[in-house]
């Protein structure tokens, strides 16, 4: 199987548990892809199997900063569709769950269906879940039938 791995690239802990359930994967022979902005810090060095997709957020002269949503999106949309990626594993609600929605919604509209599984973490739940400015999206996001439904292929 091929699958898309998405999580921040960091020591915290969506970018420790991606990366070590990769070595589980590559080590039963899936192609585990791995779409970032920065290689992950415990993904040093080099293991069969496991590739490395970044993600360059270039500077847009209207925003203070590069917006990296959008660039993560076509990013995930491309290796979908040039590697041939089977699902799609995102770690983390923000920004990755909405990414990975878009990115599939951007592929449904060309033919192509991919599943996604979003693993939240820690502070997803405390900060995110508990901050009220994002209750209609986390409640569209939480574990649910109907929060699951637009994943599940139609």
């Amino acid at each position: 199987m091929k699958i898309g791995l998405v999580c921040y690239p960091t020591y915290g802990g969506s970018g420790v548990v991606a990366t070590e359930l990769r070595l589980g994967l590559a080590d039963r022979g899936h192609a585990v892809h791995f779409i970032t902005h920065r290689r992950p810090a415990r993904l040093s060095t080099f293991q069969e199997n496991v590739y490395y997709h970044e993600v360059s957020g270039e500077d847009y002269p209207l925003f203070e900063y590069a917006p990296y949503d959008t660039a993560l999106t076509s990013k995930l949309v491309d290796v979908v569709k040039f590697e041939k990626l089977d699902i799609l594993h995102v770690h983390y609600a923000i920004p990755h769950a909405t990414v990975a929605y878009m990115a599939k919604k951007i592929l449904l509209t060309q033919g192509r269906y991919v599943p996604v599984i979003t693993t939240l973490h820690g502070t997803d739940i405390t900060l995110v879940g508990a901050n009220k400015a994002f209750a209609p999206w986390w409640s569209f996001l939480s574990i649910s039938p109907t929060a699951l439904r637009p994943f599940l292929k139609t």
